[in-house]
């Protein structure tokens, strides 16, 4: 499949910024599920290019004038293929799974999540991996709102994308399993979804969905939960109220 991806960001402030530092992890890379034919990331300022400790493609804006308002823009064309039971062909990359394993604050398993977890036997086969997507969604609902953490998502009973994933990150991990965040583009919204490493590779699952990756699933970046593998994270120094306003818009073709 094609996706012509065009994401616009934009921040509007209250009062004027005298300072800003901005980081976008808005690249994506060519792997074994997608083939970026071109990108172009567009800001208002010098963007220094280089590679996060996860292998991500990193730019960073620094403004040091006074300014109201900040737009970046991204647009590119990605192919991407569809994928036996989520399977990535992608190497463990240049972090040791062990890293993979260890909680975040935003992943730290509670006695509900480990309970959630020992439900199905084995986290080992893409199956195992399906049927543990389905146990969370007979215990979480979506709701586009973030909940907060993995273990408030499951007590709560509700969340967004980036809880679908710590939810399930927080289960294998809680199993000795590696698995990692992935961030990137699904349909017209930015999405977050699981990579959990089981028979000596990457499974690409999206709990969200409870479903495995597909062609329809653009990736941007991997990190041990979304706040590391986020689009965009920055600080600034003024500008009191700010209001980001964020839009995506993929034109998704069979191709040809």
């Amino acid at each position: 499949m094609l996706l012509i991806i065009r994401h616009d960001i934009r921040f509007s402030y209250a009062a004027p910024v005298t300072y800003s530092i901005q980081q976008f992890r808005v690249s994506p890379a060519s792997g074994s599920s997608q083939l970026v034919r071109h990108w172009h990331v567009e800001a208002p300022g010098k963007l220094d290019a280089t590679r996060d400790a996860y292998g991500n493609a990193l730019h960073t804006l620094v403004l040091t004038k006074p300014h109201s308002e900040m737009h970046v823009s991204v647009a590119g064309e990605v192919e991407t293929e569809a994928l036996a039971d989520g399977r990535l062909f992608d190497e463990a990359g240049p972090i040791p799974l062990e890293h993979f394993t260890c909680a975040t604050p935003l992943t730290t398993p509670d006695a509900a999540i480990r309970e959630l977890a020992d439900r199905v036997p084995a986290l080992d086969t893409a199956a195992a991996l399906f049927a543990l997507m389905e146990r969370i969604a007979e215990r979480v609902r979506y709701r586009n709102e973030p909940a907060g953490t993995a273990a408030q998502a499951l007590a709560n009973g509700c969340g967004d994308a980036r809880d679908f994933a710590h939810l399930m990150l927080a289960c294998c991990r809680a199993r000795g399993v590696p698995a990692r965040c992935v961030s990137g583009y699904l349909g017209t919204h930015a999405h977050a979804w699981a990579d959990v490493w089981i028979e000596h590779g990457w499974v690409s699952v999206d709990a969200t969905e409870a479903a495995f990756a597909n062609e329809r699933h653009c990736r941007l970046a991997v990190a041990r939960d979304y706040e590391a593998a986020a689009p965009v994270r920055g600080a600034r120094v003024g500008g009191k109220e700010a209001t980001l306003d964020v839009r995506i818009d993929i034109d998704a073709r069979a191709d040809q």
